[in-house]
């Protein structure tokens, strides 16, 4: 971490408590025998919603040969915990119960695959398909089974083995506590004189320019301070 971690050692000789540094807005990894399916849908995107514990983020998610990545990925893996599962929605601001549901009244011979392809990219809706009730045809399903199939599209938890580290991470998690530090000039409480700034400050923002503000403001403060 180069210039960031020396900033922790200085913290550190002056008794100031740092907050583990992690990588943050970063890809998940995951380990067989959840890679595998994920893998073979690398390169398809979703409206999802991923969620861990009371945070939750409504933007695009990729697969990839590696594990999930995309927007709604990198802003809950500054949440997530190692150990810990992310509830994915891969089908965001529909009703896949619903959509079924009509779709059996009005075409019952339908497949469960085709169908499910009318709501989910269709290797995506395969899989899911392969995993509950394969080409049972909708007239066949009953509300229970197509219930239990909107939830692998609703709610699928997974549990990452960890997150593509500083190879890929947007930012750090962790660093100097900012209870350690004055909020209006950044200098350390117990060292006058001495001033942290920036992504070495237990501060994470969203993506979007969040965390250039944060650098380039607390950056500022400091300045004026000094």
């Amino acid at each position: 971490m180069g210039a960031t971690g020396f900033a922790y050692d200085i913290a550190r000789q002056f008794g100031l408590n740092v907050i583990e540094p992690r990588p943050a807005l970063v890809p998940f990894t995951f380990t067989d025998p959840l890679i595998a399916p994920i893998a073979e849908l690398a390169g398809v995107s979703v409206d999802a919603r991923a969620s861990c514990g009371k945070t939750s983020f409504d933007e695009a998610m990729l697969f990839t040969h590696r594990g999930l990545s995309g927007p709604a990925i990198l802003q809950i893996s500054s949440f997530w915990k190692p150990g810990g599962e992310v509830l994915l929605d891969t089908a965001r601001g529909q009703d896949a119960f619903a959509r079924l549901k009509a779709l059996r009244a009005e075409r019952g011979k339908l497949t469960l695959p085709i169908a499910l392809a009318m709501i989910v990219p269709k290797r995506l809706a395969a899989q899911i398909a392969a995993r509950t009730h394969g080409d049972a045809r909708l007239a066949d399903l009953s509300d229970a089974k197509l219930q239990a199939v909107a939830a692998e599209i609703h709610a699928w938890r997974v549990k990452p083995n960890g997150t593509e580290g500083w190879r890929t991470a947007e930012v750090t998690a962790g660093g100097v506590d900012t209870d350690e530090l004055s909020s209006q000039t950044m200098e350390a409480r117990k060292a006058p004189g001495l001033y942290f700034i920036g992504e070495c400050v237990d501060v994470t923002g969203w993506l979007g320019g969040y965390n250039f503000q944060w650098a380039w403001s607390s950056g500022w403060a400091a300045g004026q301070a000094v």
